[in-house]
């Protein structure tokens, strides 16, 4: 798909809900959508969403060879509660042992241009090969998680990636409305979110938040706030 094959951003009420987001968004691709999992609670909302709606939105995930153990465990309680498939995309080989090889296990600490190529490797190439054929991606971006996200809409042309629809139904959520959601419906969450992870990512760059911290605090906590996106959610 093409910015040209997308005539406008449908129009969206004030006061629509992730469900009416979703909706529009499907009907707006015209075309296979896929909702990208991390397996926040986020994203596991958005699923059990995805599943009541009974919309056609497959399901993939990125294995940057880093993730924690209690991830996997989510992903599998998501196959088996809701029966489907995860679809999931790995770093290509060479590249990660070239930078391995080349620059150590933690290079990533060293600079943000270390970090940015690291992110790159394990998380953005699959990204590209993720999301080839679609018309468009479902994110949990919500846009009170961090100073990059202000700028986002519910639903929007994504340049970075061919110029596909990505839409992000929880962006005017806040964390209490998520957890509302979760709790009550009683989805499997990341047992780390109670371990005071707010925010979940590869294991060495990511930990706990200290109470009234930023939920963003735990993600590459050596950087400044307006530096800590992954390159997944490029302008």
């Amino acid at each position: 798909m093409s910015t040209e094959s997308i005539t406008q951003i449908p129009a969206l009420p004030a006061n629509a809900t992730p469900q009416d987001i979703l909706l529009a968004g499907v009907k707006a691709a015209e075309g296979p959508v896929r909702l990208a999992c991390s397996f926040s609670v986020e994203d596991v909302v958005i699923i059990d969403m995805v599943a009541e709606l009974g919309l056609d939105i497959g399901v993939f995930a990125l294995d940057t060879g880093r993730l924690h153990e209690e991830t996997y465990e989510v992903a599998d309680a998501l196959t088996e509660r809701y029966r489907i498939a995860i679809e999931w995309f790995f770093p290509r080989q060479e590249e990660v042992e070239k930078l391995l090889r080349e620059k150590g296990t933690f290079s990533f600490r060293e600079s943000l241009e270390n970090r940015h190529e690291c992110c790159h490797i394990r998380k953005v190439e699959p990204l590209g090969r993720a999301l080839k054929g679609l018309a468009g991606w479902v994110t949990g971006l919500r846009r009170e998680q961090s100073v990059t996200r202000t700028g986002l809409a519910p639903i929007e042309i994504d340049e970075a990636n061919g110029g596909i629809l990505k839409i992000n139904p929880l962006l005017e959520w806040t964390e209490t409305q998520v957890w509302e959601y979760a709790e009550k419906r009683r989805v499997p969450v990341n047992r780390l979110h109670k371990q005071g992870y707010p925010s979940i990512g590869c294991s060495p760059c990511t930990r706990p938040v200290a109470p009234g911290e930023h939920p963003r605090a735990g993600r590459w906590w050596w950087e400044n706030p307006e530096h800590k996106e992954c390159g997944l959610h490029r302008k």
